[in-house]
């Protein structure tokens, strides 16, 4: 019997392992092996011509891409501007989510339909929102500068994806906004709203309405049930929602790229990958730049999830 249910045991082990190794395989080519072949690149100082070539195949391991980048002049500003549009584009993209959410939770004719309006941002092709957004702010025709010159607001127009400082005054301090930057980061943050507002809608709509109730009895006020009730409640879907716009807004390239270019203050690390690879044909450090982004990944997720078990215990 031991021999037997030793054997069944067997069998069963082996099959589960043959089962799993169509996935082993496709994680580890569409996942493992480029990251692995991408640190390999950025050990090896290699041209786009050498990716065919025998030099591909040399063990020539050096940091020098790491040094062309590191002392780069443009590297701290591209960084500094990499982290900016990343943190405030999630943070701006969950808050509108949240505001949404709050809009369409309760009862009113038409809900159904401004739901449906809002996930049309998240929907659509990149290429036409970008389009939209570059012709409706553009200095000459768009109809932005050309409400605001005809009710007076400003006195010439406003090139709010090619300016790269706008001076305006508050309270009669002098201020200097980094107009193309804040223009992109806007854009981030309505294009993906839609995606934090379905999560935190349907986490509202789990929130136990006797919670409200008892709170309503014992005379807390609309904010106090909303600081104290509402937000306990989407903390968790909060969190998540961060991480993971955090980890796709670092990692993004098509927005900059289609509505500014990476010009006016606005060029992050993705274009930076994109300009060292395919614009000075230098993959090695295209490569290391990469391996930078993928750094600050992990450093980010490391912090993310020692706050998150701190908070649990």
């Amino acid at each position: 019997m031991k021999l037997s249910g030793s054997t069944l045991l067997d069998k069963e082990s082996r099959l589960a392992f043959w089962m799993l190794l169509p996935t082993f395989l496709v994680v580890f080519l569409f996942v493992v092996f480029p990251v692995l072949w991408n640190i390999w690149l950025s050990f090896n100082p290699l041209s786009l011509a050498d990716l065919r070539g025998p030099e591909l195949h040399r063990f020539n391991l050096t940091f020098d891409n790491f040094k062309r980048v590191f002392t780069d002049p443009d590297f701290p500003e591209v960084l500094s501007v990499t982290l900016i549009y990343t943190f405030a584009g999630s943070f701006l993209s969950i808050l509108l989510g949240l505001a949404a959410a709050l809009l369409v939770h309760t009862e009113f004719r038409g809900r159904g339909l401004i739901r449906g309006l809002f996930i049309a941002p998240y929907i659509a092709p990149v290429v036409a929102v970008t389009f939209a957004w570059s012709f409706i702010l553009d200095p000459q025709l768009g109809v932005l500068n050309w409400l605001a010159l005809d009710g007076g607001l400003i006195s010439r127009p406003i090139a709010f994806f090619s300016q790269r400082w706008l001076d305006i005054e508050v309270l009669g301090a002098s201020l200097r906004l980094p107009l193309a930057l804040t223009s992109v980061v806007l854009f981030e943050g309505w294009r993906y709203f839609p995606f934090a507002f379905l999560f935190i809608l349907a986490r509202l709509q789990n929130i136990p309405e006797e919670l409200y109730q008892a709170a309503s009895v014992d005379g807390a006020t609309p904010l106090q049930r909303f600081l104290h009730i509402t937000m306990p409640q989407l903390a968790p879907v909060l969190s998540i929602l961060f991480l993971f716009r955090f980890i796709w807004t670092i990692n993004k390239f098509d927005d900059i790229f289609l509505l500014t270019g990476g010009q006016a203050g606005t060029k992050v690390l993705t274009i930076k990958v994109y300009e060292y690879a395919f614009g000075r044909f230098d993959i090695g450090a295209g490569s290391a730049v990469a391996m930078v982004l993928f750094v600050i990944l992990c450093l980010f997720m490391v912090v993310y999830f020692r706050s998150i078990m701190k908070e649990e215990e």
